[in-house]
């Protein structure tokens, strides 16, 4: 047993007052004259010994009256699991998920009203001084103070189902940076979910033992849940008139098997070819869905399916633009008449292509960024200043590509190629030789050829009459395209920035090869030309914060828009340039998942998707014992689990907080030996 004020104990010296006037009884005496003394001897020891027991049973009386009035000025109490009651004004942070999966139900309804209801019965058990703070996963500003029950009562009646997800972690230091800044010696938390698998990281919370922590798991009646996971392309670059394939993925979350499930894909809300999938129970599957692209533009899209109860990620948006046209620059050496028979040819020929010439004397550094691919067309040297443009070119998502001249200037080819990262010319080798490797893996030859396993002696493939040899380092990432009979590189990749960089140790002239003038070369360099085209992220997640590239700059006082497909929605955000790429920031303004468009003022920029997190699709919850064997694990000995029963929270709450109260029990005690005294004195002879 413990005491809330032990200092009133010393009151119980007060026990020496009835003591004293027990040992010197100061009442008078007065005489009694008998007519007859017969019986005067026995009358005398009888009177004494009624006398002598009134008197101490009077004492006792007086006794436990002054000491169980003292304890109960001193609140003794009986501890809970040894925890110790600290008194003062308490602070105190209820946390109430609003996520989506607390949108499922038990026999009380949805999870969310529920929590809110056991948020008050919480609160109820503390006094009108303590403070609170509400705590959601929207982390709202508003929030992070402690209030007085009221104002706590007015915020959490405006709780709803978000589509914000936070971990434990993030959860619990935002929690306790409210409470250490309260000043309260007692501090306690309150953490009210379904304890989600997927954010529930007990191991790693950063504790802190001066908080008490309490966590209060509520489970849904049914945890079963099939939704759609992400989607992804085959390839990197959309089409027009191709064949794309999209890819899927299903999760599902149940004890049940399906079978033939529906699926349905929508571009610019119409119905492309419907698909069936089926799924074991918790597990995944892939569905590929096949369509082509028959027009140019934004293609705005979304996958269904359909699953009840949990619906919000029954729905999946993602865009993509198909490109009208690539624009390519090509960069001949001045004086080159024509300045590329073979690339005219090539992408002049072609009316995706939107081909250039200009010679490098000539050159506008401000035109490169209007561009997709740059080839740089057998230059006898690179300057300076055009290695730190193609670089800037590179770092923003542009592709180059670099054919030498026969009198290359190895010195600034190898300043360029240093500036990137990627290997340089080392030497011009004259050795006739001819390529025997092709790197089938790669996505620029993954569909050229129909069969991957074939010998490079049945293949006609270049033959290369002289070459310039790359260096080799491993800390280049070069994956190489083309390859030698003698081991060197023929035609080698490397990612600069959010870019490509692309060395043919050749020039296009026969007097280096025929590899212009080979099969091999047109498939190679429109499949470079089509991977130039800068792809966008085909969906963003709400809650994420991630920021919009665009390289399409305002003019004047113009600003940017996001605006919903629908005409329901419509922000300006906040935006930052960056080089000469733009970064847009939506800082969570966005919370409805759907099809987006960002716009220059009224120019259509491209098209933007967002999605909600797929972390509360997973309904696998810990349930009470799971979560008491993860705190004695990670040794979170100030953690508690407490059992949420249908009963009210807030008599076994009062108890946890401050113990068995026994002050009570002791006041009615003092009274009762109050009135035993009345009652000695009273009625008892002696």
């Amino acid at each position: 047993m413990s005491f809330t004020y032990p200092a009133f104990l010393f009151a119980l010296s007060a026990i020496a007052i009835p003591v004293i006037i027990h040992l010197f009884n100061f009442r008078k005496f007065k005489t009694v004259y008998f007519s007859n003394v017969r019986f005067l001897k026995e009358v005398k020891q009888e009177t004494q010994a009624k006398s002598k027991l009134k008197h101490l049973l009077v004492l006792a009386a007086r006794i436990l009256f002054i000491s169980f009035l003292v304890l109960a000025f001193a609140q003794p109490f009986i501890p809970v699991e040894n925890s110790k009651v600290i008194p003062g004004d308490k602070a105190i942070s209820i946390f109430i998920d609003n996520s989506f999966s607390m949108d499922a139900v038990n026999k009380s309804g949805p999870l969310l009203e529920d929590a809110k209801r056991r948020a008050m019965e919480i609160v109820a058990a503390y006094k009108p001084s303590d403070r609170f703070q509400l705590l959601t996963n929207d982390f709202e500003g508003r929030h992070q103070r402690l209030v007085n029950k009221e104002e706590f009562t007015e915020w959490l009646d405006e709780v709803k189902i978000s589509p914000a997800t936070r971990s434990l972690s993030e959860i619990t230091s935002r929690a306790f940076d409210v409470l250490q800044q309260s000043g309260s010696k007692s501090k306690t938390a309150f953490i009210l979910s379904d304890f989600q698998k997927s954010v529930s990281n007990l191991d790693q919370l950063k504790n802190d033992t001066s908080i008490t922590v309490d966590l209060l798991p509520l489970s849904a009646a049914g945890k079963s849940n099939v939704y759609i996971d992400t989607c992804w392309f085959e390839t990197p670059v959309r089409q027009f008139n191709q064949v794309e394939k999209l890819h899927v993925r299903i999760k599902n979350v149940s004890e049940k098997e399906l079978e033939n499930n529906s699926i349905k894909l929508f571009i610019n809300n119409i119905q492309k070819t419907p698909a069936s999938f089926n799924a074991e129970k918790n597990g995944e599957t892939e569905v590929v869905l096949s369509f082509a692209s028959r027009e140019a533009g934004v293609q705005n899209c979304r996958i269904e399916l359909n699953d009840y109860p949990v619906t919000f990620d029954d729905k999946f948006y993602f865009s993509f633009e198909v490109a009208k046209t690539i624009p390519v620059l090509c960069i001949n050496a001045a004086g080159t008449i024509p300045e590329s028979p073979y690339l005219d040819k090539l992408f002049g020929a072609d009316s995706l292509f939107v081909q250039k010439n200009v010679s490098d004397n000539q050159l506008d550094y401000s035109t490169l960024s209007a561009n997709s691919l740059i080839v740089l067309n057998e230059l006898k040297t690179i300057s300076s200043g055009l290695s730190q443009e193609l670089k800037r070119f590179m770092d923003n998502g542009g592709s180059v590509l670099v054919f030498p001249a026969t009198d290359a200037d190895l010195a600034g080819y190898k300043e360029f190629s240093l500036l990137a990262r990627a290997n340089y010319f080392e030497r011009y080798d004259t050795a006739g030789t001819k390529v025997d490797k092709i790197n089938l893996d790669h996505d620029i030859y993954k569909d050229v050829f129909e069969k991957k396993t074939f010998s490079a002696t049945n293949l006609d493939l270049p033959k290369v009459s002289s070459h310039y040899a790359l260096s080799k380092t491993t800390r280049s990432a070069e994956e190489y395209l083309l390859k030698l009979q003698n081991g060197d590189v023929f035609l080698a990749k490397y990612p600069v920035g959010k870019g490509k960089l692309y060395l043919c140790s050749g020039g296009l002239g026969s007097n280096f090869s025929n590899f212009a003038k080979h099969a091999i070369f047109v498939p190679t360099l429109y499949k470079i030309a089509m991977y130039s085209l800068q792809s966008s992220p085909l969906f963003y997640t709400i809650g994420n914060d991630e920021s919009i590239e665009t390289d399409k700059a305002l003019s004047g006082e113009n600003v940017y828009h996001i605006k919903s497909t629908t005409g329901t929605f419509d922000i300006i955000p906040e935006h930052k340039v960056i080089d000469s790429r733009t970064e847009i920031m939506t800082h969570g303004q966005v919370t409805d998942a759907g099809n987006y468009n960002l716009y220059a003022d009224k120019d259509l920029i491209t098209g933007i998707s967002f999605n909600f997190n797929r972390t509360e699709s997973d309904l696998n919850c810990f349930t009470e014992d799971e979560l008491k064997d993860q705190i004695n694990k990670n040794n979170l000995f100030n953690f508690n689990v407490l059992n949420v029963s249908e009963q009210s929270l807030t008599h076994s709450l009062a108890e946890l907080d401050q113990g068995k109260k026994l002050w009570k029990l002791c006041l009615i005690l003092a009274l009762l030996f109050l009135a035993v005294e009345v009652l000695l004195l009273r009625f008892m002879k002696g």
